[in-house]
C-alpha cells in the first residue's frame, strides 16, 4: 500500500455514522465536542461554519467539502447573529419529521463522523488544521460524483443502501485529504504533506514497504536521485523530523499495532522490524511510545465505535450523522 493507505489503515476508522440531512429554514445549530474526525459536504445551497477557537467563519457553498479533525465545537447556521440551538433539540426536530424532506432549493448536507480506533491518532489529526475546507472548482469537481451518489442513497433507500452511504462517505475522507495534502504541500510542514512531493513520497513509500531493512541515510537518498546532505536537509524540512527518526517512529507504531492486534512474542516482532536483539527494539519502544513493550500489551484495547446494522442502524446512521 502507499503511506497514506497505511496510516489510515493503522488507525482504523470507522465509520461512526454517515448520513445526510436538509436544513429548508433559517437556523444555528451548535454541535458539542467530538471524538475522531468530521467529514461532510455541502450538496445544495450554503451555509456558515464557524469552530470554536477559529477566528473567521467559513461560508460554505454548493460542492464545498469540509473536515473537522481536532474535535471542536462548532456551528452551522445560515445567519449567525442567530441564537444558536443545541444539536439535540435539532436533532429531536429531525426525529419527529418536522424537518423537510430535500429540495432542489434546500440546504443539503451528506457526510460522516469517523472515530479512529487503532493508536496514535495523533500522527494523523496533528498534521490537519482545525479546518480543513475544500473549496476550488476543481476539488469539488473530484468530490461530485461521491455527493450526487451519497444524496442519492439518502433521498432514494434501496436495499445495502447503509452499507454503500458508510464507504461513499470513507471515500470522501480520504478523497479529501488528498485534496488538501496537494493544496497545502508548498506550506504545510508533516509526513502528510510530504507525500505531494515525489522524491519525498518515494522515500516514506521505501520505509513503509521494508521497516524491517537497515535503511541508511545514504541508501533512502540513493533510491530518490539526491545527494546524502540535501535528502537530509529537505526530508527535515518537509517532514519535521529526520529520516531514521520517521523511520524509528513508524516501527514502533508497526509494533503497537502488532502488540495489540495479533499473538506474536516481542522476539518475533523485534526481528521482523530489524533489531538484532529484544532489549533494543524494548529500549526504542519505551523511547517512541512511552512504555515497555510488555507494559503496551497490558493496557486495555481501545473501545470500539458500536456496529449498526439493519433499517433500525439505518435510521440511526442517518441521525448521528447529525448529531454524532
Amino acid at each position: 500500500m502507499d503511506p497514506l493507505s497505511d496510516v489510515l489503515a493503522l488507525l482504523k476508522p470507522q465509520s461512526y455514522s454517515s448520513g445526510g440531512f436538509e436544513v429548508a429554514q433559517d437556523m444555528c445549530v451548535q454541535w458539542p465536542k467530538h471524538p475522531g474526525i468530521k467529514c461532510y459536504a455541502m450538496v445544495t445551497g450554503e451555509c456558515w461554519l464557524s469552530v470554536e477557537g477559529v477566528a473567521d467563519p467559513v461560508l460554505l457553498t454548493a460542492g464545498d467539502c469540509f473536515l473537522l479533525p481536532r474535535g471542536l465545537p462548532f456551528r452551522l447556521a445560515t445567519d449567525l447573529a442567530l441564537e444558536p440551538v443545541d444539536f439535540q433539540a435539532f436533532l429531536a426536530a429531525y426525529r419527529s419529521g418536522a424537518m423537510a424532506r430535500p429540495t432542489k432549493c434546500g440546504r443539503y448536507l451528506v457526510g460522516g463522523h469517523f472515530v479512529l480506533t487503532g493508536n496514535h491518532a495523533e500522527i494523523l489529526l496533528r498534521s490537519l488544521p482545525p479546518i480543513v475546507h475544500i473549496r476550488k472548482e476543481a476539488e469539488k469537481a473530484t468530490m461530485r460524483w461521491s455527493l450526487e451518489r451519497m444524496k442519492e442513497e439518502l433521498t432514494n433507500p434501496q436495499p445495502g443502501g447503509s452499507l454503500i452511504t458508510q464507504q461513499l462517505a470513507y471515500m470522501m475522507l480520504i478523497q479529501a485529504l488528498r485534496l488538501h495534502l496537494a493544496d497545502a504541500a508548498s506550506s504545510g510542514v508533516g509526513w502528510l504533506f510530504a507525500l505531494a512531493d515525489v522524491q519525498m513520497r518515494t522515500a516514506i513509500t521505501c520505509m513503509h514497504d521494508e521497516p524491517g531493512r537497515a535503511w541508511t541515510l545514504q541508501e533512502l537518498a540513493a533510491r530518490v536521485g539526491m545527494s546524502r546532505s540535501i535528502f537530509a536537509l529537505k526530508f527535515k524540512e518537509t517532514v519535521g523530523t529526520t529520516p531514521i527518526e520517521y523511520l524509528t517512529r513508524w516501527r514502533m507504531l508497526l509494533a503497537g499495532d502488532r502488540l495489540k492486534q495479533s499473538n506474536d512474542s516481542i522476539s518475533v516482532i523485534a526481528a521482523s522490524l530489524g533489531y538484532e536483539s529484544e532489549s533494543a527494539f524494548g529500549k526504542a519502544f519505551r523511547r517512541v511510545m512511552g512504555s515497555s513493550p510488555r507494559q503496551y500489551s497490558r493496557r486495555t484495547a481501545p473501545r470500539q465505535a458500536s456496529a449498526l446494522s439493519g433499517s433500525a442502524g439505518y435510521e440511526r446512521r442517518r441521525e448521528l450523522a447529525i448529531a454524532g
